[in-house]
């Protein structure tokens, strides 16, 4: 019988633990948000709270506010506007320039989504006492504002 290999260095490296982290994550999230009946992605969950906070803000901004490049936020809009939850218009102050805004029922799905998605928060990181979460917050918060601003 093969002897049972307990782990390696790959294992315990912040790369691979972030990794793990994103699919448990992705996991919890779609699990609920689908038991709550919407078929809604974690980024688009992501574009409509930014969208809420920034009515009438053009596609880099949000691009840049959701952490996606503009050609995947791009096909993410298309979707929430198929769906009716976005819509995109012509900038007041650049005919060229298009802005985006939640619909009326962007706004409503995001109004019941909020506490499902609030509710999978702690789930997301079991087992950490609420000490523990708060750190965790600090230190992940701490890191992303830094690889933020070494992007540019």
């Amino acid at each position: 019988m093969p002897k049972e290999r307990t782990g390696t260095t790959s294992l315990t490296m912040p790369g691979h633990l972030i990794r793990r982290l994103h699919q448990v994550s992705t996991m919890v999230f779609h699990s609920r948000v689908e038991a709550a009946g919407y078929d809604i992605t974690p980024v688009q969950f992501a574009a409509l709270d930014a969208l809420a906070h920034n009515p009438d803000i053009d596609q880099k901004g949000l691009a840049k506010l959701v952490a996606k490049d503009r050609a995947t936020l791009g096909s993410v809009l298309v979707r929430l506007e198929q769906k009716g939850l976005v819509d995109r218009r012509v900038s007041p102050q650049d005919k060229r320039a298009r802005v985006l805004a939640l619909t009326s029922e962007g706004k409503a799905v995001l109004a019941r989504l909020l506490p499902v998605v609030m509710a999978l928060q702690k789930e997301i990181l079991p087992g950490l006492d609420d000490e523990e979460y708060r750190q965790f917050i600090a230190l992940a918060s701490k890191v992303s504002s830094v690889a933020s601003a070494e992007e540019g």
